[in-house]
């Protein structure tokens, strides 16, 4: 089935004349998706490892996932907070079930998500000091991270293009090396309040924190009474093969910000507090007028339904291992272009020597779509459904590119 022809000079005019231009858009117009496949509105057809940025955990229009969003549409789409909803409540349940006990708080993205858990670092702060308000406030994070573009995320975002424009910043917020205990441990003093780092930093180049950091961290907040926020909006919900990326580790955070692939395409964030600070938020100091609707509670649903019932995890790890030593193997075959590869599981990015931008056009031309990252990385971010046979076609669309250019 070939999608009608669209006029894609009148779209991009659209966007010319209409929309803001806070995005370099590529010069493509998508139209229609199915699985780990896109088609644009001339009808040629992409391997889509964007996923949508870490969104589409199903791919495109899986049935469960379109079957169980239609569904609830003609049901019920939206109350409010102000009043319960089952699927909130078996989210809610589902996730714990994941992350052990505790509360669910639900947004609707990673920004706010992560805004949520600098709003905890405050309210523990609070604690700390006996109820006194701006005594106990600080939150480390990671240099080269990436938490969101509202304040509180920028202001923990040490990137000048982020930042750029918008100072002063929220206070507050310091940065160590990743992957380095001690440099966290300098930053510690009595007035600080969390440590807030991403398992595997996204935008920032594919960098994954190592077990024996989390170990780590999670020892020095244990010796300071810190809260250990984890950042899983990209890496989380199944992309390394773990529903959790922090689970590679072994270590317990103390809350943990979710969203991208939950709701499969529909917007949802979420916030996991551990039942020792669950009591931290109450009526009145935090809150959302969209979050956690019926709609948005039975897209993450039927995410949660197919990577339990397809086995996705099991998939992910049993499939990604092949597909990683594949992709090593390019800066074996060319080193003068391909530096090195890492990630785990379906969150890889390969080191190119140089700007990745006219290596995502190639890509394209050739039908791969790929996102990039910080510090010269292509990002590949296939669905979790990805079959073996799209995997090896990636690789091969990827090595082509790199001949051509070598």
């Amino acid at each position: 089935m070939t999608a009608p022809a669209l006029d894609r000079t009148s779209t991009a005019e659209l966007y010319d004349a209409h929309v803001m231009k806070n995005y370099a858009r590529a010069p493509l117009t998508l139209v229609r998706g199915r699985g780990a496949q896109v088609w644009d509105d001339a009808g040629n057809c992409y391997l889509d490892f964007t996923s949508g940025i870490a969104v589409s955990a199903l791919g495109h229009c899986h049935p469960h996932w379109v079957a169980s969003v239609q569904r609830q549409a003609g049901e019920l789409i939206h109350i409010s907070n102000l009043f319960r909803n089952p699927n909130q409540g078996e989210l809610a349940r589902r996730l714990v079930g994941y992350a052990g006990p505790g509360r669910v708080f639900f947004c609707n993205s990673g920004a706010e998500a992560n805004e949520a858990l600098i709003k905890l670092a405050r309210l523990h702060g609070v604690e700390k000091s006996g109820g006194e308000e701006g005594r106990c406030y600080k939150i480390i994070c990671a240099k080269n991270a990436f938490h969101g573009r509202t304040f509180g995320g920028m202001s923990a975002t040490p990137q000048e293009k982020i930042q750029k424009g918008f100072r002063p910043l929220v206070p507050g917020f310091s940065f160590g090396e990743l992957n380095n205990v001690q440099s966290f441990a300098d930053l510690v003093d009595e007035q600080t309040a969390a440590i807030f780092v991403e398992t595997i930093q996204g935008e920032g180049g594919i960098n994954p924190c190592t077990p024996e950091f989390l170990v780590g961290l999670r020892r020095l907040c244990d010796q300071h009474n810190l809260l250990l926020l984890l950042d899983e909006v990209q890496c989380g919900i199944g992309r390394t093969g773990r529903f959790f990326s922090y689970e590679h580790a072994g270590v317990t955070p103390d809350a943990i910000g979710m969203a991208k692939g939950l709701g499969g395409g529909f917007p949802i964030g979420a916030v996991w507090v551990h039942e020792r600070h669950a009591e931290l938020f109450h009526p009145g100091n935090h809150g959302t007028t969209f979050g956690g609707t019926p709609l948005a509670c039975a897209a993450a649903l039927a995410v949660l339904d197919v990577i339990e019932r397809d086995g996705l995890l099991e998939k992910v790890r049993c499939n990604s291992a092949g597909w990683a030593a594949e992709l090593r193997r390019l800066a074996v075959d060319f080193p003068a272009q391909v530096l090195g590869v890492r990630g785990q599981g379906f969150l890889v990015g390969v080191q190119l020597s140089s700007d990745p931008a006219p290596y995502l056009a190639a890509l394209r031309e050739r039908g791969l779509l790929a996102p990039s990252a910080g510090g010269q990385v292509v990002r590949l971010l296939p669905p979790l459904n990805v079959s073996p046979d799209e995997l090896a076609q990636s690789v091969e669309i990827f090595r082509a590119v790199l001949a051509a250019k070598a």
